[in-house]
């Protein structure tokens, strides 16, 4: 991680909301009070945002996939350049109820999007009356606004990143209830107990916000770079191992007879034996008729 304190400090990422506003449980990162606002610690902020991005790094390294919640107005463009960025799944227009909590159902309704949008590209929307591919469209725009950003998701996500914790409440609880990791940035009128990975600091000012999730972005793209190295270097394991395989099995058909060890017992002639032999050897044995006693 190359932002340090200073960074943070410049951004405006220690000013947090007025005093008569902040949450008793988040006095932990709070520096002081002054003139009626509260002041983040940005060395906590600092600590916290290290924590964060380690942990992020490693669940993508290790194939999984982050999805990033921004929906208010200061968050919307940077949070959907970063996961656009890395392709990564989002949510910035309005976060749909059950999204996680009602995975299947949700994914029934973006099945039924994919279908729409296959209709509209080969023609087949055209050949409906006007009235149905009107009411089509309409549902699709609705469809585009909730589901643009997690069509392409898969499944479940491994962690969650969240602008403004209070924003995204319904998100975070949601990601609670079904056990996904949920990193976040926490103002001074946030509960950061929501979050197993809070990170302190101004969730309201652009400048704050995008300093921050640039340095989740950058955390993103490290873990992807290291999954591409392990896939390589698992890659070439295979191979060699395969290598390895074909070169033994193949070693098998080229055994030197002369070197191969027989039993003491085992008489081997040194003339070879005629194919007639060889064919009498083949042949079975008559069984000899007992002899007929005369009366």
């Amino acid at each position: 991680m190359n932002v340090t304190p200073k960074d943070l400090l410049d951004a405006g990422v220690h000013f947090g909301h007025q005093t008569k506003r902040w949450n008793p449980r988040s006095k932990g990162f709070v520096f002081d009070h002054r003139q009626g606002i509260s002041i983040i610690d940005l060395g906590k902020t600092h600590e916290a945002l290290q924590k964060a991005t380690a942990f992020i790094e490693d669940v993508v390294a290790g194939g999984g996939n982050v999805l990033f919640v921004g929906t208010k107005k200061q968050a919307k463009e940077i949070v959907r350049e970063a996961a656009t960025a890395t392709n990564m799944p989002f949510c910035v227009d309005r976060w749909l109820g059950g999204t996680l909590t009602n995975y299947e159902t949700v994914k029934k309704s973006i099945a039924k999007f994919k279908k729409y949008q296959a209709m509209e590209t080969n023609g087949e929307m055209d050949k409906l009356p006007s009235k149905e591919a009107a009411a089509i469209k309409r549902e699709m725009t609705r469809m585009q606004r909730n589901f643009s950003g997690i069509v392409d998701m898969g499944g479940m996500p491994s962690a969650m990143f969240v602008v403004d914790v209070n924003h995204e409440k319904i998100a975070v609880a949601e990601a609670g209830r079904c056990g996904i990791p949920c990193v976040g940035i926490c103002d001074t009128n946030s509960d950061p107990g929501t979050l197993s990975h809070p990170i302190p600091g101004n969730d309201d000012a652009v400048k704050s916000i995008r300093i921050l999730v640039e340095t989740v972005l950058a955390a993103v793209q490290a873990g992807l770079a290291q999954r591409d190295t392990r896939r390589a270097a698992r890659g070439a394991a295979d191979l060699k191992a395969v290598t390895a395989a074909a070169a033994a099995a193949a070693n098998i058909g080229e055994v030197d007879i002369s070197k191969v060890q027989l039993p003491d017992d085992v008489v081997v002639d040194e003339e070879a034996e005629t194919e007639e032999v060889v064919a009498a050897k083949k042949k079975p044995a008559r069984a000899k008729k007992a002899p007929v006693k005369a009366e």
